[in-house]
């Protein structure tokens, strides 16, 4: 299966906080709080995965290198999971697609993902920027240096005027809450929206890709119901 090697459970917790440096402690604390997800054996003795040595570090990177606290961290580790999960069912529903091949399921039309393909009404460029500016109560200069950042990305009219979509006010609203009521410094924040607008683009990317894929397949099926039966061959 994909990534197995990544997700395989090898590590007793000694050696996944030696290979991190840090203290065994730390490791449990971090499971506490989620950000980390470590398996367990049969004799319930946890056991990390090379995934989970990936997380710790990127964890250590975003405390010591970047100062984030640790409602920062949380949130990021939240997307990295949410993100992760996301491939592991992208890649399932290709299995599952391939499966169908194989059985020969061709008496059912497969299902398409309903919204595949169509514009998010949340996505739509409405707001100009005094209008965003003044529904999440902050200056315009500072939306635009988000923007800068690419902590939002708002939409252009013909003209190039910004555009801010319900979506872009969303990520603001968020934007301001790390930053007033959870203390996350700039630098948490530009990993959380880069993560944030991955995940979205991820999902986006995930429901046109499976739509193709089951179009494609329809299609592949109803040719083979088309084609006449083999001739018998009378070898006597």
């Amino acid at each position: 299966m994909p990534n197995e090697g990544k997700d395989r459970p090898v590590y007793v917790i000694s050696v996944a906080a030696e290979l991190v440096d840090m203290h065994p402690q730390t490791l449990r604390l971090y499971e506490r709080k989620g950000l980390i997800r470590p398996g367990r054996s049969s004799g319930k003795t946890r056991l990390y995965s090379e995934r989970d040595i990936e997380y710790l570090k990127e964890i250590r990177r975003l405390t010591q290198e970047l100062g984030v606290n640790l409602a920062g961290v949380e949130e990021v580790m939240r997307l990295q999971h949410e993100l992760d999960d996301l491939q592991d069912d992208f890649e399932s529903e290709i299995r599952r697609i391939e499966s169908a091949i194989e059985e020969k399921v061709n008496s059912q039309p497969l299902a398409l993902p309903s919204k595949a393909g169509q514009l998010d009404p949340r996505d739509r460029p409405v707001y100009v920027i005094s209008i965003a500016a003044e529904l999440v109560d902050m200056h315009p200069q500072t939306l635009r240096l988000y923007e800068r950042k690419g902590l939002i990305r708002p939409g252009r009219s013909s003209g190039k005027t910004r555009l801010y979509s319900e979506r872009d006010i969303d990520h603001l609203r968020e934007i301001r809450r790390f930053t007033q009521e959870l203390g996350v410094n700039l630098a948490g924040v530009e990993e959380i929206m880069r993560l944030r607008h991955r995940l979205e683009d991820m999902q986006a990317a995930f429901e046109l890709d499976i739509s193709r894929i089951h179009k494609d397949l329809s299609e592949r099926m109803t040719h083979f119901r088309t084609l006449p039966p083999p001739q018998e061959t009378n070898d006597e």
